[in-house]
């Protein structure tokens, strides 16, 4: 089966080009030919592996490790060295569109010419992402790294030291003869718990067709044939009758060695119970946050947009409800420190001093309208106070009364008594 699986790699091999470039290999930075630890060397011998043989790298982004495997003489691949992620950026799931800072996953081949020695972020290469699969799919995105200083923004960062051993292990591949690495990023470990846990996720299927290609290495521990059909990956299969693999197109008729076909079945096997088990009951941690798919990666893309140049926008990028329904936390905004947020952050202070120039003069306008109105009301006022004041003093003074008074009894009786005996007089009483 080895045999079998050794042919196939180099068939592979032989299908890619490999674009070597003197200047990636025989940088004259000290940072770039700098050599392994003297332990990693002793492990190496120890396990039967040349300095120079062909290595293979494995991604997990849920458990922040990069893993450095390397061929023994045997013709296997054994881990040889792991290494905490320094950052990655986004959620567990694939990389859809430029900007979305989703950091990939699948399988990337990596050659002599993707090694930048002289990179920004100290020591870098280039995972090769979008490869035929996410072509095939339409995913947009460029320059995705392994890099040092980290740092990321859609790439595995690592720290300076670390980088300068991962980017040794490729050099030293490629000065062995080996004209491409590959490189398999993956969400988490495909174990049967991880899987039961995101059974429900909208990214299950693209994660069970990446174990396809995590089993067979599993089980033969060599870098599995990739190949891309249908716009779906498959792995270890030679196509009959001189045909080609086509990303895009179907798949022409295709044969895997039985021996493979075997074991794999019985690994599945053995996996698909255990998944039962895992499936049957909850988990014992819960899921990572996962990207709910392009419609996210479109949204957190825009934010990227805005970011970079410059805009203030939330610290966090947006993201999906399950409902459907965007999230984002407002409360907490912020800008790039960057040329481009500096000139932002100038042009809408500069704006901001105008509008508050323009919203004094307009207040300072409608104060001396008020004050004009108010005088013109106060004016009024005086005018008919005066007014009033002069019609009060021309018109003449009211007369005295007087009350008729009794001189016996006075007052008002006294006139009535008065009165009555006048009459009475009249009428001889």
């Amino acid at each position: 089966m080895i045999a079998s699986l050794t042919r196939i790699s180099i068939l592979a091999a032989a299908l890619a080009v490999a674009g070597c470039t003197e200047t990636a290999l025989n940088s004259a930075g000290i940072k770039a030919n700098k050599q392994l630890p003297s332990q990693i060397l002793a492990s190496m011998q120890a396990k039967g592996m040349e300095k120079d043989a062909p290595v293979m790298a494995r991604v997990f982004k849920e458990e922040g490790k990069l893993e450095i495997w390397k061929q023994k003489k045997s013709g296997r691949y054994d881990l040889i060295a792991t290494y905490d992620i320094c950052k990655w950026s986004g959620k567990l799931g694939p990389k859809f569109v430029e900007g979305d800072r989703q950091a990939p996953e699948g399988f990337y081949d990596v050659r002599p010419s993707q090694l930048n020695p002289q990179s920004n972020y100290h020591l870098a290469f280039n995972m090769g992402y979008p490869n035929a699969y996410d072509r095939a799919h339409g995913r947009t995105g460029s320059n995705l790294m392994v890099h040092g200083a980290c740092s990321s923004s859609g790439c595995y960062s690592m720290t300076d030291a670390q980088v300068e051993e991962i980017y040794a292990f490729a050099r030293d591949a490629f000065r062995g003869g080996q004209t491409e690495f590959q490189i398999q990023a993956f969400p988490f470990r495909m174990t049967p718990e991880n899987m039961a846990r995101y059974k429900d996720d909208p990214n299950y299927e693209f994660w069970t067709m990446l174990k396809e290609g995590y089993d067979h290495f599993e089980i033969t521990k060599v870098p599995p044939k990739v190949d891309v059909c249908e716009k779906r990956y498959v792995f270890n299969r030679i196509p009959g009758n001189g045909a080609v693999f086509q990303p895009t197109a179907a798949c022409p008729p295709m044969s895997q060695p039985d021996a493979l076909m075997s074991a794999y079945q019985s690994y599945k096997s053995q996996f698909d119970s255990a998944f039962a088990s895992h499936a049957a009951r909850r988990a014992s941690n819960p899921p990572s946050p996962t990207i709910a798919g392009l419609q996210e990666a479109k949204l957190v893309a825009e934010w990227s947009k805005k970011r970079s140049r410059g805009e203030r926008v939330p610290v966090e990028p947006p993201s999906l409800a399950p409902d459907g329904t965007v999230v984002s936390t407002t409360a907490r905004m912020g800008r790039i420190d960057s040329p481009a947020g500096r000139r932002m952050a100038e042009i809408e202070a500069k704006e901001a001093e105008k509008k508050k120039a323009e919203e004094e003069k307009k207040a300072a306008a409608a104060l001396k309208v008020a004050e004009a109105e108010a005088a013109k009301v106060a004016a009024a006022q005086a005018a008919e106070a005066a007014k009033a004041a002069e019609t009060a003093a021309a018109e003449p003074a009211p007369a005295a009364e007087t009350v008729e008074t009794d001189e016996a009894g006075g007052g008002l009786f006294g006139a009535v008594r008065k009165r009555v005996g006048s009459i009475g007089n009249l009428f001889g009483s």
